[in-house]
């Protein structure tokens, strides 16, 4: 956990020193805003995962001495195959063809991705299909 939170406040330095070099040599705010919330969209999980990585044990990742078998973590735990993203998947399709052609579209977007809700948390309780 320790590498990732040092990648993501490494980010976050990189995209802030990049935004105020931009600024200066730029003039133009938009630009200095994304760079600067870019850079906050690294530090916040990053220096989240920090105070995490200080106050837990060693993870197998980062342990030299650790085996394959330390991090493989459960096995058969999510079904194998399931209709259920793909009706979600057809849920976020309705919901943007929401904006293109109108509000009708949307009680079938919200029906299709609350059944996908439904279905995949009742599969993941019962092991199986539904």
């Amino acid at each position: 956990m320790k590498v990732m939170s040092l990648f993501l406040v490494g980010c976050a330095v990189f995209f802030g020193i990049i935004g105020v070099i931009y600024w200066f040599t730029s003039y133009e705010d938009a630009g200095f805003l994304m760079l600067i919330g870019a850079a906050l969209l690294g530090l916040l999980p990053g220096s989240y995962y920090l105070w995490w990585a200080y106050h837990m044990k060693l993870q197998p990742e980062e342990d030299p001495d650790a085996a394959i078998e330390d991090s493989a973590g459960t096995v058969e735990s999510f079904p194998g195959s399931s209709i259920w993203p793909f009706v979600l998947g057809m849920g976020a399709m309705f919901a943007l063809l929401t904006f293109v052609f109108g509000l009708w579209l949307a009680p079938i977007a919200g029906a299709l991705i609350l059944s996908a809700m439904i279905g995949v948390t009742v599969e993941s309780r019962r092991g199986g299909t539904v």
